[in-house]
């Protein structure tokens, strides 16, 4: 039977339910700044490039449907590719969670001698914690993408899925740098331009003298085995290309059938995510060329709680995201709170709906909550997934405390007996006595009113007009 990923490895649970980390987030107006403005140049970006495309919404609708074709003929495909990628010279692995992932990532590491390496920007292998259990084995894992970089050089925790240190400025990322560089100039300014030169020479001898490079995978072609990462840098081609050995962590979700199906996310992920028509460096590998590239070429399948997530109609939907971070951009909760306090690796609306899936509704209960409802998610997702549905959905899943268990239940008793709806119907007149919009309403009632406004009762109800008439 399908089970969740495992409590006490990876980054998907929060020490503290979002509630509470949204109230901190709430009062640093330094964080609220930087987040306003990343994501309304990213969303001005992102929104020129979509009007660009005559048929964005037939896109959009293809994405859909090849994402839930995936999920259809998931076993299937998934054996296609290892059948593929076998033949192309790679060795395809099996990990049903994040310990036995990591397990597996290490191994491969120590059998080549190695003791250092280099690493893509990857959300899967941030979701199971893989550095950490590198760094327990005695091997330093070096992020090579510029904002992963800056996350890891500030010992902090990524907080957007596109741009991880989007709750960062030049300035604090100056610090960074002048701080934990031991080969900065100490004249380093904050220009981006600076920031990107010095960040580019300390990585130079790490992509010239490091054998062994991690990557994750945007999408993987069942049809020839061919795996594919699409990026802005150039760090990722370096990582791809230069090392003797190249493993890649992939979330089963990540197959497509077919090289046309790879053409149409190739047209949804950039417009969608960094507001480009194409991304500038998309590297694709298809096992091993001898002489060329990579001589060891491994792929880990993770699971890690997908299976189950798959298992629940509704809520699989969850797993046709390409982690474009569109959703991300036009919320406007996670404009106000940022990635931290979802207490995941996946923040924003697209975590509040996969992350309780993915250790259980039980254990990330608040982060369906985490939203307004206010639809915009829906309308950007390049993939059409409906995350006011599955909020909802989760919502109705997550465990309630037993007094609004039960009146809830007493709620839908009084809707489903007319005479008592009517009665009530009556008796709402008496909410007057609460004052205007509910705000004299004792405890523990006065905590619903606390965020919200009691509706006025009308002078006359839809019951009393149709009486009269």
């Amino acid at each position: 039977m399908p089970t969740t990923a495992p409590r006490g490895v990876g980054q998907l649970r929060g020490d503290e339910p979002f509630p509470v980390a949204a109230r901190r987030a709430l009062g640093d107006a330094q964080l609220r700044r930087n987040l306003r403005h990343a994501t309304t140049t990213i969303r001005g970006k992102s929104g020129a490039v979509i009007g660009e495309v005559p048929d964005w919404q037939e896109l959009r609708a293809a994405g859909r449907a090849i994402k839930a074709e995936v999920l259809a003929r998931l076993p299937e495909l998934l054996e296609q590719l290892e059948a593929a990628v076998t033949a192309a010279g790679g060795t395809v692995h099996w990990a049903a969670d994040a310990v036995e992932a990591n397990r597996i990532v290490t191994e491969l590491v120590r059998a080549t001698g190695a003791d250092r390496v280099m690493k893509v920007k990857s959300m899967a292998t941030q979701e199971i914690g893989l550095n950490e259990a590198l760094e327990a084995v005695g091997i330093e894992p070096v992020e090579t993408d510029l904002a992963e970089l800056i996350v890891q050089l500030g010992r902090d925790k990524p907080s957007h899925i596109l741009v991880p240190a989007i709750h960062r400025n030049r300035a604090e990322i100056r610090e960074i740098f002048l701080r934990e560089m031991p080969d900065v100039d100490p004249g380093l300014t904050d220009e981006p331009a600076a920031l990107a030169a010095a960040a580019r020479r300390h990585l130079r001898r790490t992509f010239l003298s490091t054998k062994v490079a991690i990557s994750g995978a945007n999408f993987a072609v069942a049809e020839t085995g061919t795996l594919a990462v699409v990026e802005s840098e150039g760090n990722g081609r370096m990582c791809l290309t230069l090392p003797d050995t190249l493993i890649t962590v992939m979330g089963i979700e990540k197959v497509v059938p077919t090289w046309a199906d790879l053409a149409v996310f190739l047209q949804l992920l950039p417009r969608a995510s960094t507001g480009e028509r194409m991304n500038p460096y998309t590297s694709m590998w298809t096992g091993v060329t001898p002489g060329d590239g990579p001589q060891q070429v491994h792929l880990v399948l993770l699971d890690n709680g997908r299976s189950a997530v798959l298992a629940d109609p509704v809520g699989r939907q969850a797993l046709h995201c390409i982690r474009c971070s569109a959703c991300l951009n036009v919320c406007p909760v996670y404009e106000r709170t940022g990635g931290h306090a979802y207490g995941s690796v996946y923040p924003g609306p697209i975590g509040a709906v996969l992350s309780p899936q993915l250790t259980g509704i039980a254990e990330n209960a608040s982060l369906p909550y985490a939203s307004s409802l206010c639809g915009a998610c829906y309308d950007a997702c390049p993939v059409m997934i409906n995350i006011p549905e599955l909020l909802v959905h989760l919502r109705a899943e997550a465990p309630h405390p037993r007094a609004e268990a039960a009146a809830m239940a007493a709620a839908a008793y009084t809707m489903d007996h007319p005479a008592l709806y009517a009665a009530a119907q009556r008796g709402a007149r008496l909410s007057r006595v609460a004052g205007p919009r509910g705000r004299g309403l004792p405890p523990p009632l006065s905590g619903w009113t606390a965020s919200r406004d009691l509706p006025e009762p009308p002078p006359q109800t839809f019951r009393q007009w149709w009486a009269e008439r």
